[in-house]
């Protein structure tokens, strides 16, 4: 599994966290330029219909007609009212999206989106998403958790294993079901084995199966411990101060004392278990899309999905991660009628929608490609994303979802490169930001589109690295950026 990026530059000094983090939650509204904002945590992004209808319903009721993805592949509501908290709540617990208030902001479970839907199936890491929420729920010390910490469940296949987890467990191919004993000597049975790695550790642990979820808390648990020795007040894992990082090895003597079997397996090693089968084509800074072992569906990409059986899902993307009520109902709708009356969020700011005939899926996808969805991989809108800007985030420089929807509209989502677009900056994700914070920005390699006062500057940011926290003078070629009040 290759190591998870790195979230402050390398060789800088952990922050010392002298108050808990602000991350807004369902309950706890964060105060924006637009109004209030709610983040409603949704483990492994599933929703049932009934769950949906009810974000439908807040969005329409409470907020501005508009639902907001996640990369972390959960909901966001923007434009409450003050004073409208009270009824969010009740409309979140009456569905069942509040299982526990003093859990609601730690609940940050990542899984993989296809798991279990395509022909080349890996285990149901999903499963284990569910078990792990409900643990986390069920513990008390939990609640310390940084609204930040974050679970990442990979099914094999590479697509979510590198999105910065804290906690991350990974199936192996070809364990599940395979009976007998594994490497680790850990009984595989039914539930085959997974490598467990804590932040930025390239080596790995691994389990049986059946014990991933709570040997995913338990590591949880080992890191809560090290951040309190450390004094530095850490809310992720890569935060904790050189002489107190949190290891595999210390892990292990956690897991063992809590009766959970594991055994080291080498950084090298794990990378060519675990990193081998990475279908997203995330390409790497030249723009080359890595190579598939395995024939898995592209998790990243938009388009019919084919499952056993017969079976369909369906992959959509929303235009800058935003979609309006009615197109969000239509989602709805679709599961509802046609497909296995559930939703998946997934961190490319997506709605994948199982259970579908083969008869429905393709009319259902052109209906909701003519309702502005992005339907097919090749679309210009593909891999375009943005932060909130102007005039929701107070402190951004422009309106860059405008400025981004104008330059997607004129085919050049890379401003400042006029005619057609070098294949390598095609290929990677393309994300404009508003300030130097880069809200929400991707993992991996991709260009950064910064707004700055002279102009946008673009660059790209290659895995290992971080983007330049000042902007730099712009380029003569920079893109021109138009103030906003």
């Amino acid at each position: 599994m290759p190591p998870s990026p790195s979230i402050r530059p390398q060789g800088a000094e952990p922050p010392i966290r002298d108050r808990g983090d602000a991350c807004p939650g369902a309950l706890r509204l964060h105060s924006a330029a637009d109004g209030r904002l709610a983040r409603v945590r949704l483990p492994a992004g599933d929703l049932t219909v009934r769950q949906a209808e009810a974000l439908a319903d807040a969005a329409d009721r409470l907020g501005d007609g508009h639902l907001s993805l996640t990369s972390r592949g959960n909901a966001e509501l923007r434009g409450l009212a003050d004073g409208c908290g009270g009824r969010l709540a009740a409309l979140l617990r009456d569905a069942g999206l509040l299982p526990s208030e003093s859990h609601e902001r730690v609940r940050n479970i990542l899984a993989s989106p296809l798991a279990g839907l395509d022909r080349h199936t890996p285990s149901d890491v999903r499963l284990w998403a569910r078990e792990l929420d409900g643990l986390l729920c069920a513990s008390e010390s939990a609640t310390a958790l940084s609204g930040r910490f974050l679970f990442v469940l990979d099914d094999g296949r590479g697509d979510v294993a590198a999105l910065g987890g804290d906690v991350s467990l990974v199936a192996e191919r070809g364990g599940a079901g395979s009976g007998g004993l594994s490497e680790a000597g850990c009984p595989a049975g039914a539930g085959g084995t997974a490598l467990l790695r804590v932040g930025d550790d390239p080596a790995a642990l691994r389990i049986a199966g059946p014990d991933a979820p709570r040997a995913a808390l338990t590591a949880a648990a080992a890191f809560l411990t090290a951040a309190a020795a450390s004094g530095s007040g850490a809310w992720r894992v890569r935060e904790l101060p050189d002489g107190h990082g949190l290891t595999v090895r210390a892990v292990a003597e956690r897991l063992r004392a809590a009766g959970i079997g594991c055994a080291e397996v080498a950084g090298e090693v794990a990378a060519a278990v675990a990193g081998a089968g990475d279908v997203t084509g995330t390409p790497d800074a030249t723009g080359a899309p890595a190579p598939a072992s395995v024939p898995y569906a592209d998790s990243s990409a938009p388009g019919v999905i084919e499952g056993t059986d017969g079976a369909r899902a369906l992959s959509v993307l929303a235009p800058l991660g935003r979609l309006s009520v009615a197109q969000w109902r239509l989602l709805t709708a679709v599961a509802a009628e046609d497909g296995a009356g559930a939703l998946r969020l997934t961190p490319w700011r997506g709605v994948v929608i199982p259970g579908l005939s083969a008869d429905t899926a393709a009319p259902r996808l052109r209906e909701l490609s003519a309702a502005g969805l992005i339907t097919d991989p090749d679309s210009p809108w593909h891999r375009v994303g943005a932060c909130t800007g102007r005039p929701g985030c107070a402190k951004s420089r422009t309106d860059v979802r405008a400025d981004a929807t104008a330059a997607v509209t004129a085919g050049t989502p890379v401003p400042g490169e006029p005619g057609p677009q070098p294949a390598a900056l095609r290929r990677l994700p393309v994300y404009w930001s508003g300030c130097e914070r880069r809200c929400g920005h991707p993992h991996g390699a991709w260009v950064d589109v910064l707004a700055t006062a002279e102009g946008y500057r673009v660059s790209v940011v290659q895995p290992q690295s971080t983007p330049a926290p000042h902007p730099a003078p712009a380029a003569p070629s920079a893109a021109p950026c138009p103030a906003t009040s």
